[in-house]
């Protein structure tokens, strides 16, 4: 099967390119940039071998010399999306450091959408997620914690930024595409749930939306308690 590699294998161990003839034409920098350009402004569903090849240029046969699997590609995608990361001299303040490296998260992944469903251990581990990983590390050594109890609290803090996203991105997504505007819908729904509260059958949730005002949600705020509250959970008692 064209693409398919013979046997298991990590695209930072093989050669920018295979196979015999001139210098390549482009590097695996150059088709990482083509494939996030295409998910940016389509979407992961339109990453393909042969879409990013037509982006590119090229034939997509070809384009396996380079990267012989689609999941070579995400990972990829994934690597020059973490070489975004600021890696920034670190204060001193390890909880202050994680809040930024958070905050850093949030707003990167609201850049490249599409990694909010690549976002996982298998992808982790390519050349910029370990240098963004080991940096991590690096400012939690004011922590007092094993090294296993430091990486927990990075992937903890980086669940909460591919929630909290995951969440934005839906309501926004769902905002764009309704038929009415979303002031309709909200009033539709509120209606609705204010009618069951005062049916008496939910009395604990009817206290919980009395007691949280009928402001509208502040995502930012609401985002930055969760980050904080991770990070309590891991300060010495």
């Amino acid at each position: 099967m064209a693409g398919r590699a013979a046997e298991p294998h990590v695209i930072w161990t093989r050669p920018e390119r295979t196979g015999r003839g001139p210098k390549p034409a482009y590097t695996r920098a150059d088709i990482a940039a083509a494939a996030v350009r295409i998910a940016d402004a389509e979407g992961l569903d339109a990453v393909s071998m042969r879409r990013v090849a037509a982006e590119l240029g090229c034939g997509t046969m070809s384009l396996y010399n380079y990267v012989p699997r689609k999941e070579d590609l995400f990972e990829l995608m994934m690597d020059t999306a973490a070489g975004e990361h600021a890696l920034l001299e670190p204060t001193g303040d390890w909880r202050a450091d994680m809040l930024r490296m958070a905050r850093q998260g949030r707003a990167l992944v609201h850049r490249h959408p599409w990694m909010v469903r690549l976002i996982s251990g298998v992808y982790g581990f390519s050349p910029n997620s370990l240098r963004f990983l080991e940096w991590c590390l690096t400012c939690l050594d004011p922590l007092d914690a094993p090294y296993g109890t430091k990486v927990e609290l990075i992937a903890m803090v980086n669940g909460v930024v591919a929630t909290s996203v995951a969440n934005e991105l839906a309501v926004a997504e769902r905002a764009r595409t309704l038929p009415w505007s979303e002031e309709q819908e909200n009033a539709v729904r509120s209606a609705y749930v204010g009618g069951q509260l005062a049916s008496g059958a939910f009395p604990r949730l009817a206290a919980a939306v009395a007691e949280g005002g009928a402001e509208p949600v502040d995502l930012e705020a609401v985002f930055e308690r969760l980050v904080g509250r991770v990070l309590d959970a891991y300060a010495p008692r």
